[in-house]
């Protein structure tokens, strides 16, 4: 009887620690420099019938709404594992693409050094393989800090810039409906 509680203790803590989304684990908490982040939701980005790569969103406290989100000016995460091999020139026109869409041209002009070095950032990569994790934080006060994989691969200054990408996901013109309503926790 006392195993088959231990049993059952470690599950429930297992479940705790981790979720399986599209044979994906992802952590429940994630450390971005000084402040630890809860996954406050996680979604599928399709594109026809293709498994593009699982999303995952972490802030400090959960948020249900887009506009809260973008308005947090609090360290955040945002996870894209990859289900699927994409070239760099994929990644950046679908990146491109959902900046357009969800920014005005003022706003694009404004940024577009920064655009350029992101940009950068992706195609030194050359592509991304299945099981490959892009993590795009944001350090609340510096600016964003993309990685392939746990390895830093770029930083972004300013707040403007990470809100923009942001709303590729959360914008109004979201790159996946289904995928925002799971980042949001839906």
């Amino acid at each position: 009887m006392k195993r088959l509680i231990t049993l059952f203790l470690l599950c429930l803590t297992t479940q705790a620690i981790a979720l399986d989304f599209e044979g994906v684990k992802l952590s429940d908490i994630v450390q971005v420099g000084n402040a630890t982040l809860k996954l406050n939701g996680a979604g599928l980005r399709t594109k026809l019938i293709f498994k593009v790569y699982v999303g995952a969103l972490y802030l400090t406290e959960k948020k249900h709404s887009a506009a809260t989100v973008l308005a947090d000016a609090g360290a955040k995460r945002l996870s894209m594992i990859m289900l699927r091999e994409l070239s760099s020139d994929q990644l950046m026109e679908a990146f491109e693409k959902g900046l357009a869409k969800n920014n005005t041209p003022a706003e694009l002009v404004a940024m577009n050094s920064l655009i350029k070095e992101f940009s950068a950032i992706f195609r030194s990569a050359r592509e991304v393989i299945k099981g490959d994790v892009i993590t795009i934080d944001y350090f609340s006060g510096e600016g964003t800090r993309v990685s392939i994989n746990g390895i830093e691969k770029g930083r972004l200054a300013g707040a403007e810039f990470n809100t923009a990408l942001l709303k590729i996901w959360l914008g109004d013109s979201p790159v996946d409906d289904d995928l925002k309503k799971g980042l949001l926790g839906e």
